[in-house]
């Protein structure tokens, strides 16, 4: 197929969902729900079909040698597929954020003037791997009136053809039309930088995976983007932090899905700390297999510590490798996220309230913890349902993305005969 005829294709699919849109706009709630409810049933119901296609993408990724940490996110298995069907299903219990009256007023000469929300019209969905994306970001665009034009990444390309060939056909006996719902499956780059530069047919781009990827969009689109950001995640062991409490969110935010972007990177470490608990620390880091990159001062307590470099304080491992930097205040911390953070999630463990209070207004970030795991990054575990995205910038949204940050608003006034 030539790139020619690929990026009419494209465009032809942003046009179809932009006129689906419009008959989304017109849906209930009820409406809505139903239909993902019927969704949620129809992914259950053809989990054979999902897994058999994920299996070719598992194949091709073991023979290109994949990093585990890749893998993960790439594989499915009929629980994550349940849980996929289960986050639809919690989208149709959440408010419907459309049609809303935000606030209100009545001007003197009687005119009334009603700011409200409205979906936010077609979203392109740029992400890599992770095939729940491609459900999750499904949901959550329809329950919020939206139009979506998919493009994965080519590793989940077998996944995403089936996913999405389930939704359609699911979609046939609904009040939604499947156009409202685009898979780009072209693998030319080419071809998919089109939709970066289709301001007439797509509101708004979401990227959604690596550094590269998220910058690509970001530096070459002029459809307005919602960046999403990686996760260099930190956690602050104060000097005043309880050793149990310190430990175990520490190995929940490193080893409980060390591939995802909320995953702990980076311990830092108050000296004082570190030197009374080494042995405990040692300990539970032997335990989980977690290999560390630490400072001199790390190398000095933790046996086998892998000397740090200037790359290891700004990597997203992905995997079982932390980096350990120690510091001899707060300060030092607070100095070393502003430098290295990616204003993702950020948490401290002190039993100090001023400590802590001081990090959650210094830190520049869109999550910050207090004595808990960073892993709670993430729409479902907030009670959003399914997430679209965490975003790092300040416009718009900030956070996970649920179903508010896929609106928009009009200004809806109403009068009798009134002129200016």
């Amino acid at each position: 197929m030539s790139v020619t005829k690929e990026f009419t294709n494209v465009e032809s699919q942003a046009i179809a969902a932009k006129k689906a849109a419009k008959t989304l706009s017109l849906l209930s709630t009820s409406e809505k729900n139903e239909v993902l409810h019927v969704l949620a049933d129809s992914l259950e119901k053809n989990t054979d079909v999902i897994l058999e296609a994920n299996k070719l993408d598992l194949e091709a990724g073991s023979k290109l040698g994949y990093e585990a940490a890749y893998m993960d996110r790439l594989a499915l298995s009929k629980e994550r597929i349940f849980d996929f069907a289960e986050g639809l299903r919690q989208v149709a219990k959440l408010e419907d954020p459309t049609g809303n009256i935000l606030s209100s007023w009545t001007l003197d000469n009687g005119l009334l003037v009603e700011k409200v929300s409205v979906p936010l019209g077609v979203i392109g969905m740029i992400y890599e791997a992770r095939p729940n994306v491609t459900v999750d970001a499904t949901g959550l665009a329809l329950k919020s009136g939206n139009a979506i034009v998919l493009k994965g990444g080519s590793s989940a390309l077998s996944s995403n053809k089936a996913i999405v060939q389930v939704m359609h056909e699911a979609l046939h006996d609904t009040k939604i039309p499947k156009e409202a719902v685009q898979f780009i499956a072209s693998t030319n780059r080419e071809a998919t930088q089109q939709l970066f530069t289709m301001k007439e047919h797509i509101d708004v781009l979401i990227p959604r995976g690596g550094a590269s990827l998220i910058n690509a969009v970001v530096n070459n689109a002029t459809v307005p983007v919602l960046e999403t950001g990686v996760g260099n995640c930190h956690l602050y062991i104060d000097v005043e932090a309880d050793v149990e409490k310190a430990l175990s969110i520490l190995v929940n935010a490193k080893t409980d899905r060390p591939a995802v972007c909320n995953a702990l990177e980076t311990a830092i470490i108050h000296k004082e700390w570190l030197a009374k608990n080494k042995d405990s620390f040692v300990e539970i880091i032997n335990k989980h297999g977690i290999t560390v990159h630490g400072d001199e001062t790390a190398q000095n307590y933790i046996p086998n510590t892998v000397p740090a470099t200037e790359e290891d304080w700004a990597n997203e491992y992905l995997s079982l490798d932390l980096a350990v930097k120690t510091v001899n205040n707060i300060d030092e911390a607070i100095d070393h996220i502003e430098v290295y953070g990616t204003k993702h999630s950020e948490a401290i463990v002190t039993e100090n309230k001023e400590t802590a209070k001081k990090f959650m207004s210094l830190v520049d970030a869109s999550a910050l913890y207090h004595n808990a795991s960073t892993r709670f990054t993430d729409g479902s575990a907030l009670g959003f349902g399914a997430e679209i995205g965490i975003s790092t910038q300040k416009l718009h949204a900030r956070g996970p993305m649920g179903l508010p940050a896929l609106t928009t608003v009009k200004f809806m006034m109403s009068g009798n005969g009134q002129i200016r």
